[in-house]
């Protein structure tokens, strides 16, 4: 582990502070003009997702922690509990499904996800950015709607409703941010 400044600190960056495992979200630089400048981080905790704003000066020190991640294989839901599989030694493991959040309606059998390790501990599941879906259902573009940019509400294939444009119909393959929720192109 390093020990890095307060003001050094960045968004994506993992620190442990008060004794909790931490990521930077959002950092804003401040620079008043009484005092010191001071880094204002607003960190997400990594182990009960708490949220948290915290201004760090730069004579204040963090440590900076490393996470290790390993490559596993999602499987199947069982009940409230998520199995995966380490693709290296065929090892499975149960995680509860609010590790994973709402990108969990995107996991599908035999998705290749990322797991985030601390002290062997998983504390994050990483899925791909972008996954391919099926719309089940999408509504009828409304005529003279089609001369602006508007988009139309559709549900995929896994119950997660998008907006999605005018000329997408049910049926349709598309490609979808896993983690915004948004609609990224039509799928080759």
């Amino acid at each position: 582990m390093a020990k890095i400044s307060g003001v050094e600190i960045r968004p994506g960056n993992n620190i442990e502070y008060e004794g909790g495992l931490w990521r930077a979200v959002k950092i804003q630089h401040t620079q008043p003009g009484k005092g010191g400048a001071y880094m204002q981080v607003e960190l997400k905790n990594l182990i009960d997702g708490r949220k948290n704003n915290v201004r760090f000066r730069s004579a204040e020190t963090v440590e900076r922690i490393r996470l290790d991640t390993k490559d596993f294989q999602y499987l199947y839901a069982e009940g409230d509990m998520l199995v995966f599989m380490d693709t290296e030694t065929y090892e499975q493991i149960n995680l509860p499904t609010d590790l994973v959040g709402e990108a969990a309606a995107f996991l599908t059998d035999g998705m290749m996800v990322m797991l985030e390790m601390y002290d062997e501990r998983p504390i994050s599941v990483q899925l791909p950015e972008q996954v391919e879906a099926t719309v089940v259902e999408a509504d009828a573009v409304v005529k003279g709607q089609t001369a602006s940019a508007s988009y139309k509400p559709a549900i995929l294939d896994n119950g997660v409703r998008v907006m999605v444009p005018p000329h997408i119909v049910t049926g349709t393959r598309i490609v979808v941010d896993v983690y915004e929720r948004e609609y990224v192109k039509r799928a080759d």
